[in-house]
């Protein structure tokens, strides 16, 4: 049974400006539509690409959205910042409405978009899980029965009759996530908010909304950066790039497309034309075992060979230093490392680290980019510049005796008597 079906579902905003835009431009929105015909302002506008500036005062938040769902799936939608992740929640909760296309649901809708939606800054803790319940649907006599339960998940007992403008940001959304989860509704939305809580709270949000999708049935669609809550939720994943859709389907290679949809090519040789500034450009990436072409898979039993070519116009390149983070396929970051005491060249600098053979695990990994001036600065940061993958070239064809655990596999020094 379908939860919930997105038609055509686009949303256009204009810059600038609160409401629709400017007289002129809503009388002649209403002279097309007493004539039957299309609003003339849906055939402008430019996609929400926050890294260019337009000519347009109309942006495309979300274009010609089209995805079903069914009930008690899981789904993680996914994407960077600015691609459409909370507009397109915030359509589905009907906060505000589509500018084209129509949205179906099945069900009743209980949404956490932003930290303390719907609670009153002067009530008691007690008051506002009243407050919020029934803006979200629920009945009185409902609260009453679960209130003692709501009170005990959110941790917030000994503050409950206290003003919530004295409370922090993380008792915030404990006691609205503790109201939205005890909600009987058929579907769940959840925003980032999550990233608010403790850790300890993040884990129990999590095993919560499992609780509800496989125990009880219920549709959950989750937006998190947090790539191993994500895979630990969902099983179902929809990826947005600058509002539209790119993939959808199963949630682990939703993530690894995410995870690497700024790669040039699907080799280990990157090319890049964008990253740069004033006095600095990064040119290519290039990862290859000494012995192999760039085309080859890595192989972990050979030493791997990270290459950094870029370009540093400045007469004090001993200012600056590359530094990268190593992440796991669940956006887990694993190391830093920095060429710190290696001293740049102004002009063509061709960088080179050196992984040592069995350094890694088989597995996918991602590189996140830091230009850093004077140890103290970040001037150019970009998350997940690489993607790569290392294999183990040693395994027997038809032959395998299961993943070690870890991500890193490095070699020490044993000694017997």
């Amino acid at each position: 049974m379908l939860a919930l079906k997105a038609e055509n579902i686009s949303k256009q905003y204009r810059l600038g400006e609160v409401g629709t835009g400017t007289l002129s431009h809503d009388l002649n929105r209403f002279w097309h539509k007493v004539r039957g015909k299309e609003d003339p302002y849906l055939k402008i506008g430019e996609t929400n690409d926050r890294a260019s500036k337009g000519n347009s005062d109309y942006v495309w938040s979300l274009r010609d959205i089209n995805f079903e769902i069914e009930q008690g799936d899981a789904i993680g939608i996914i994407g960077r910042n600015g691609a459409g992740k909370s507009t397109l929640l915030k359509l589905l909760s009907k906060v505000t409405k589509p500018t084209t296309g129509k949205i179906y649901t099945n069900g009743r809708i209980a949404s956490l978009l932003e930290v303390g939606t719907g609670f009153h800054p002067e009530m008691t803790g007690r008051e506002n899980v009243f407050l919020n319940g029934a803006i979200l649907g629920m009945t009185r006599k409902e609260i009453k029965r679960k209130f003692d339960e709501i009170v005990d998940f959110s941790g917030v007992e000994r503050y409950i009759d206290t003003p919530v403008k004295r409370y922090s940001s993380g008792m915030y959304v404990r006691l609205a996530f503790a109201v939205a989860a005890h909600l009987e509704s058929e579907i769940l939305i959840v925003d980032e908010v999550l990233a608010v809580g403790d850790a300890d709270f993040q884990k129990k949000c999590l095993s919560k909304m499992s609780d509800v999708t496989k125990g009880e049935g219920r549709t959950i669609l989750f937006v998190s950066h947090n790539m191993a809550a994500i895979k630990t939720l969902c099983t179902k994943g929809v990826l947005l790039d600058t509002g539209k859709v790119t993939y959808q389907g199963n949630i682990d290679e939703t993530v690894l497309r995410y995870l690497g949809s700024n790669n040039s090519y699907n080799t280990n040789h990157f090319i890049y034309e964008n990253i740069k500034n004033d006095f600095f450009a990064l040119e290519e990436i290039i990862l290859k075992n000494p012995s192999k072409s760039i085309n080859e898979p890595l192989d972990e039993n050979q030493e791997i060979e990270f290459i950094t070519n870029f370009i540093l116009d400045t007469d004090q390149p001993e200012r600056y230093h590359i530094t990268y983070h190593l992440k796991n396929d669940y956006g887990e970051a694993l190391f830093s490392f920095s060429s710190t005491d290696i001293k740049y060249n102004k002009g063509k600098n061709s960088l080179t680290c050196t992984f040592p053979k069995k350094f890694f695990q088989s597995g996918n990994y991602y590189l996140s980019f830091f230009l850093i001036e004077d140890r103290k600065q970040a001037l150019i940061v970009e998350n997940d510049i690489v993607s790569f993958s290392v294999i183990d070239g040693n395994r027997e064809i038809g032959v395998y005796m299961g993943r070690e655990p870890g991500f890193i596999r490095p070699e020490f020094n044993w000694k017997i008597q």
